[in-house]
């Protein structure tokens, strides 16, 4: 009986739990790098979708002028915190969406198919 052998190795030839938590590692920008180069593991697709989708979304809000720079403490705050949170339950290979961003991204993701 023929076994299927799957790689466990993505982009850039790292481990599956470790490619997904560098999606975050520098926000919207490792991110959008994961998506591009990525082209065939679905989690890592999804964890660098999530990525570019949340923090380039808080970018955009600490540029819009004066509530922008009203909010920028409390967006850096909750950046930061869902910063940490993402990449500890990503490299620990949990299964997670972030609120509204990741359903967000799924629907995303079956439309670049």
């Amino acid at each position: 009986m023929a076994t299927k052998k799957t790689s466990s190795a993505v982009a850039f030839g790292l481990p599956v739990n470790t490619a997904c938590a560098l999606c975050y590692l520098i926000g919207w920008v490792s991110g959008l790098g994961f998506l591009l180069a990525e082209k065939g593991n679905a989690k890592v697709r999804f964890h660098a979708m999530q990525s570019l989708l949340f923090f380039g979304g808080l970018t955009v809000i600490s540029f819009v002028p004066v509530i922008g720079w009203l909010l920028s403490p409390f967006v850096l705050i909750i950046g930061f915190v869902v910063w940490l949170m993402s990449i500890y339950k990503a490299y620990n290979g949990e299964d997670f969406e972030l609120p509204v961003v990741g359903k967000f991204a799924k629907e995303q993701l079956k439309k670049m198919k």
